[in-house]
């Protein structure tokens, strides 16, 4: 299999170097903006680099990995759609709905796979916490609670660029209630705060985010997340059910300390970001598109799942900014009918 894979900064090299291990994987054919800077990890990995995107097509390859900034993933998934070639794209499909929408609508007329990056579904614990749920085993749930806390913030320019915080980190927390409960959500109300450093200010951007989330089901669900946990990279999950209740994301490195006397030691080496937590996630997600490339397995996560986890993210954007709770249903998106 040639695999062709657009974007070689931080998470297309992790990406690179992943495929050029696979055993099913016979080569890499590597291009980005910066073409030196893909020349140089094509000589590290022994693979090739083209010149730019137009080569990758041109040259021929069985499917296409896209790692490029968000602003080119809808173009390059509606190209690779055309061409009838598999893709895996790293999350967001679009940064807006009606982007996402077409880009889908591309996939759905070719006929081709899109599996989308949410990597946390590859995740031993939240797989853990799936199948607790799933199996009976929390009785009926009554609550959840997700986090995502990063170290430290992304760089000032990049901010006006990732979506804000609901649409970038939040996603993912999203996406993986929806996954693991096995429930849609059906409303929201959330708030934001910028007090931080005035670069978010600056990009109409919170450095801090809540929602409360409404499951069809009646379950709550509470996602928190902030850019500015100097403690270390905190990522977890609580299910909370009238028999049982589980926690994904607490260990050795979660950088939390107890204040009771016989609590757990703070972390010796806490996290610090998302590529290091979960390196055997990024693994796991990538052998399973070379899976259903390979026709070996169905798709774990299609644009579809991508369209409603920025839903959900669109209407908390919504109910931050006119402080009000916001229905799902007053988010474009909500039937296939709405990308044809």
């Amino acid at each position: 299999m040639r695999i062709g894979v657009i974007g070689t900064g931080r998470i297309g090299t992790i990406h690179a170097n992943t495929l050029s291990r696979h055993r099913e994987v016979g080569s890499l054919i590597l291009t980005d903006a910066d073409p030196a800077r893909a020349q140089e990890l094509a000589q590290r990995l022994g693979e090739t680099a083209a010149p730019g995107v137009d080569e990758i097509f041109r040259w021929g390859v069985d499917a296409v990995v896209i790692t490029t900034a968000t602003s080119a993933h809808a173009e390059l998934i509606g190209r690779a759609a055309r061409s009838g070639l598999p893709v895996f794209c790293e999350k967001p499909v679009a940064l807006d709905l009606p982007g996402t929408l077409h880009a889908l609508g591309e996939v759905e007329a070719a006929g081709t796979i899109l599996q989308m990056g949410f990597q946390r579904r590859f995740d031993a614990g939240y797989t853990g916490a799936r199948e607790a749920v799933r199996s009976g085993r929390l009785g009926r749930l009554h609550t959840v609670r997700a986090l995502t806390s990063d170290q430290a913030p992304p760089a000032a320019a990049w901010l006006s660029l990732s979506g804000g915080l609901f649409r970038d980190a939040l996603i993912h927390d999203f996406d993986i209630l929806r996954w693991v409960t096995g429930h849609e959500i059906v409303d929201v109300y959330a708030a934001g705060s910028d007090a931080g450093p005035a670069m978010f200010r600056e990009a109409g951007d919170v450095d801090t985010g809540a929602a409360v989330l409404t499951l069809d089901d009646g379950t709550l669900a509470t996602a928190t997340a902030t850019r500015l946990n100097g403690a270390g990279y905190d990522v977890r999950m609580e299910v909370a059910g009238e028999l049982d209740q589980i926690v994904v994301g607490l260990d050795d490195r979660t950088p939390i300390a107890s204040t009771e006397p016989t609590g757990p030691p703070a972390a010796d080496k806490p996290w610090t970001g998302f590529l290091e937590r979960f390196g055997p996630a990024y693994e796991a997600e990538l052998a399973a598109f070379v899976e259903v490339v390979r026709g070996e397995r169905p798709n774990p996560c299609d644009g579809q799942e991508a369209l409603q986890a920025l839903r959900i993210a669109e209407a908390c954007e919504v109910s931050r900014r006119e402080h009000r709770p916001v229905g799902l249903a007053e988010i474009a998106g909500g039937t296939r009918a709405a990308f044809r």
